[in-house]
């Protein structure tokens, strides 16, 4: 018997820290296909992509998984990923897939949106915010945590967001505005959501309005330790005041086991993969014969109207909108 016959390859996953899978699917896809996968998590979305971007040269990994809308023309434009006609692809909603070349193939996708902690409003008597012009009444200063774009991909979603709803001539006095009623700004999503809101962190934080997923409140239930089983957070996605994140995954050039790579996402696109997705990433899955458990059906939301920006124009613009507002918001 040969090494190759008696040792199953290792491919190598590298990714943002969110990526989770459970064992049990996992164990099925490398017993069938004799294959071990190995994660790589590099970081934050934007950190991790910079640092294979980094390292084309000697690639640290075999797939990368977790390049965003907003990043894509960056991945793409590195020249970073093989092209891949996943067979599965047939089975992902149309909507989702931004690269005609297939080099990255959508996996799932999120809304960004404003999570309120609903006792605390309740208690005192102050209605929950409805439009993103209320974030700048009185009533609501010194409320709100939001993200660095520069650092973090729901930061930076939330930022087209107000682009897209405020135009280029008013986004930044929106900010502008923001900061003067006193918008905390963290680098990454887990310090906004666990450290400071109210309802991420147990009470221990002081901000009950936060950016985050229309898909955080089935967490809340899932998550929770004192037996609840509604969402102590609730949605707030105005029309055209949510960002449509969608994630994807692509084999990277000179990978070390390409053939592996690509049965590894043709796994990460069937059903079995994406029907663990709701309940390890808390997004949704991209294959449309996927079912999801009913905590999502029941919790998450769908926003009818998200901002609508064009890849181009992100493209073109993003790195000026971040430079834009680190120096109104962070100068």
């Amino acid at each position: 018997m040969s090494t190759s016959e008696a040792e199953p390859a290792t491919v190598v996953l590298a990714s943002h820290d969110s990526f989770n899978v459970s064992e049990e699917v996992l164990a099925q896809f490398e017993e069938s296909n004799q294959i071990q996968v190995q994660f790589l998590q590099l970081g934050d979305a934007g950190e991790a992509l910079n640092k294979v971007i980094l390292s084309k040269d000697a690639p640290l990994a075999d797939v990368f998984f977790g390049v965003d809308n907003t990043f894509l023309s960056r991945a793409l434009d590195a020249d970073i990923f093989e092209p891949y006609t996943s067979p599965l692809l047939d089975q992902i909603d149309d909507e989702l897939k931004l690269d005609p070349e297939n080099r990255l193939l959508p996996v799932d996708y999120g809304y960004v949106n404003l999570n309120a902690d609903r006792a605390w409003f309740e208690e005192r008597g102050i209605p929950l915010p409805q439009s993103l012009e209320d974030l700048i009444k009185p009533e609501y200063a010194n409320l709100l945590v939001v993200q660095n774009p520069a650092t973090s991909s729901p930061g930076l979603a939330f930022l087209l967001t107000t682009v897209a709803y405020f135009g280029e001539d008013g986004y930044l006095d929106f900010w502008q505005a923001l900061k003067e009623n006193g918008v905390l700004v963290t680098d990454g999503w887990s310090e906004a959501y666990f450290d400071h809101f109210t309802v991420g962190s147990g009470g221990s934080g002081d901000r009950p309005l936060v950016v985050s997923y229309s898909t955080s409140p089935p967490a809340d239930v899932v998550y929770a330790t004192d037996g609840r089983t509604e969402p102590a957070s609730v949605n707030i996605s105005p029309p055209g005041g949510t960002f449509r994140q969608i994630e994807f995954v692509g084999v990277l050039r000179g990978a070390a086991h390409p053939e592996e790579a690509r049965k590894l996402i043709d796994f990460m696109l069937d059903v079995p993969f994406q029907e663990d997705i709701p309940l390890q990433m808390f997004v949704y899955p991209a294959n449309v014969n996927a079912q999801l458990p009913e905590v999502f059906v029941r919790f998450a939301e769908k926003p009818a109207e998200p901002a609508q920006l064009d890849p181009a124009a992100i493209d073109a613009n993003r790195e000026r909108w971040i430079e834009a507002w680190t120096n109104v918001m962070l100068r």
